[in-house]
């Protein structure tokens, strides 16, 4: 028998993206946004309150990096989350994270977290808090690649976020092959 629990935000997996952007100073801003995803072959959507520092940012620069979260740096990531720029404004820098400025965007990659989309402003709609940017490179790190030079998964360790429990899951089992398992069934 199903429970009707009414309408939530839950949905699985809901990635972990840590966005960063550069201050007005030059130094580096992180935070951790559970609610976004790809919207399109080169865009993504990040839902983000217009009050955070980071919006501001991407505001001020027209661009930002959005790195995936991993099992290696669970704390950090979570850090980012539960602390404001606005209330504490080194709070990149106590993460103990690196920062390389992006060759693409006017944006910062942070070194640890090895895939980063590198992205620039597209739009922002007060009413929904949703941002829209255009990915224009994607960056990984040569140790999350395959034999064939793309990402594996699996050496990438994301995590996941869930909303109902406030815990971070790791994903890091194959248990089936795309656009192939269900051809047994046609």
């Amino acid at each position: 028998m199903r429970k009707d629990l009414g309408p939530k935000s839950y949905i699985y997996p809901m990635p972990v993206l840590i966005i960063a952007t550069y201050n007005e100073d030059g130094t580096v801003d992180a935070m951790n946004a559970a609610w976004g995803g790809i919207s399109g072959n080169n865009e993504i959507s990040i839902f983000i309150n217009h009050e955070r520092k980071t919006l501001k940012n991407i505001f001020a620069r027209g661009a930002f990096t959005v790195s995936i979260a991993d099992a290696t740096h669970v704390t950090e990531c979570d850090y980012v989350g539960i602390v404001s720029a606005n209330d504490t404004p080194d709070k990149f820098k106590k993460t103990g994270f690196h920062a390389t400025k992006s060759e693409f965007i006017d944006a910062p990659i942070i070194d640890e977290l090895a895939m980063a989309l590198e992205c620039k402003k597209v739009s922002y709609d007060e009413k929904t808090c949703r941002l829209v940017g255009e990915i224009v490179n994607v960056s990984a790190d040569e140790s999350i690649l395959n034999a064939d030079g793309k990402i594996d998964p699996i050496k990438l360790d994301p995590i996941t976020f869930d909303s109902v429990g406030n815990l971070y899951f790791r994903m890091n089992e194959v248990v089936g092959h795309a656009f192939e398992d269900g051809k047994e069934l046609k």
